[in-house]
């Protein structure tokens, strides 16, 4: 597979970062970003596996940041494209700045939308690729103290099942990961409360195990990928389940101490 390519958003720590691990032990040269400077030490962590691989610091949340990835990928053949990048908040929605609310809708909703459509467009033309976008199972689940997050996420999880439907007959795989709490530095990262929440004192998936459910689902062509027991209960329950049941007990978990 050494001429085949991999684009990995997000790639600097946890599922991203594996997913890039994965790709690369596959014998696919990779291109990764993320919008910090962590991702040059993921890219020599992956050298060290043989790969080769290219790195930009962007971003995505802004539409600067994807003209800026678009401008280093549109002319290269994508054979896997992973739409890693996200981020939460993890406070109550009315103590949130509206720049909070909207820098995360802009990256997890409008800013990967349009690099979707971008590379989607591009695979059709070509009549081959495969996509994997990172969604969440909280796209379930009415989510009290990440409301934001959780709704980008049910965005998220409704797009790649109806685009799963419109490429189906055009050489084009999208599958869509739908983890849950998962052990990454989105729990801790900048000004998110969840550090603060029960639920980091419970037990996480483990990132590796995640990416590795997410990379083999996506190279077997499948529709989603729900990694761990917890994800699989809750997407199998979640019609069952009363709105606001659903809606307490993520809220057990999610309201800061």
């Amino acid at each position: 597979m050494a001429d085949t390519l991999a684009v990995i958003t997000g790639a600097s720590t946890g599922i991203g970062y594996e997913l890039a691990r994965r790709a690369a032990e596959d014998g696919h040269r990779l291109f990764i970003c993320a919008d910090e400077p962590e991702i040059e030490h993921a890219a020599e962590k992956l050298r060290r596996l043989g790969a080769t691989v290219e790195t930009l610091i962007v971003d995505l949340s802004t539409r600067h940041g994807v003209d800026a990835l678009w401008e280093r990928i549109a002319d290269r053949d994508i054979d896997l494209f992973f739409a890693n990048a996200g981020r939460a908040l993890g406070h109550a929605f009315d103590e949130q700045t509206w720049e909070q609310i909207k820098t995360r809708i802009d990256l997890n909703v409008l800013q990967t939308t349009s690099v979707l459509h971008k590379v989607g467009r591009k695979m059709a033309a070509r009549g081959e690729g495969r996509i994997l976008v990172t969604g969440s199972i909280g796209g379930f689940v009415p989510g009290p103290h990440d409301a934001v997050y959780d709704a980008t996420k049910a965005y998220l999880d409704s797009l790649c099942y109806a685009l799963q439907d419109e490429w189906r007959d055009n050489g084009v795989t999208l599958t869509c990961l739908m983890p849950g709490p998962t052990e990454t530095p989105i729990f801790t990262r900048g000004q998110n409360r969840l550090r603060d929440a029960p639920i980091t004192e419970k037990q996480k998936a483990d990132p590796a195990e995640v990416a590795r459910a997410g990379y083999d689902a996506l190279m077997a062509g499948e529709r989603g990928a729900t990694p761990d027991f917890g994800s699989k209960v809750v997407k199998m329950v979640s019609g069952l389940v009363p709105e606001a049941l659903k809606t307490r007990i993520h809220r057990a978990g999610a309201e800061p101490d």
